[in-house]
């Protein structure tokens, strides 16, 4: 089995695997042209993300500043939004659904190191996919850990870190995040 095939079969794997590193550089690659290219470019930006992403719905959009390990782990759904320093570390899939607000300064992280020393120094690695369900909004600041899923129209308070799945309809916030309120219920 090679590195790669371990990587996305979510078994641990050698980040240092020249198919890997070759794969990184792409992806640098293509994140610093669309970094480079003027905001009113929207129709290179657009093409620039297709060509990263595994796959984009309708009408994507990234700010300046955006990063990835390989970019083809990425799924966005229609009328996606990022904006500023959005990092996504992807060695397991990233689904982000339709109509999701990213804003500044997130970071979505699917990659594990071992909590061994000796495995850790070794260079073997781990990821856990990540899942972000429709109509969510991700505050600025937000820290997505692996293995995490978000349900639909989940709401993430600006400066949390999230280390748990939540389902559909919540406000989430604090370090750890835990559910604020639920969306279904009415404020008077």
């Amino acid at each position: 089995m090679t590195e790669k095939a371990k990587m996305l079969a979510g078994k641990p794997y050698n980040a240092g695997d020249p198919e890997l590193k070759k794969a990184r550089v792409h992806a640098r690659k293509l994140t610093e042209h669309l970094n480079r290219i003027a905001s009113l470019d929207s129709r290179i930006k657009e093409h620039l993300i297709r060509d990263l992403f595994g796959y984009a719905g309708k009408n994507p959009k990234v700010e300046h500043g955006f990063h990835c390990d390989y970019g083809y782990n990425i799924t966005v759904g229609d009328d996606f939004y990022a904006n500023f320093n959005l990092v996504i570390l992807d060695p397991a899939p990233v689904h982000i659904g339709d109509n999701c607000l990213i804003g500044p300064n997130v970071n979505i992280l699917t990659a594990l190191h071992p909590l061994d020393r000796d495995s850790r120094v070794s260079g073997v690695e781990m990821a856990s996919p990540i899942t972000i369900g429709n109509d969510c909004w991700i505050g600025a600041n937000v820290t997505i850990n692996p293995g995490v899923t978000l349900g639909n129209n989940v709401v993430v308070g600006s400066g949390s870190v999230v280390t748990k799945s939540f389902s559909d309809n919540h406000i989430i916030a604090g370090n750890p995040a835990k559910v604020i309120r639920d969306l279904n219920e009415t404020t008077d």
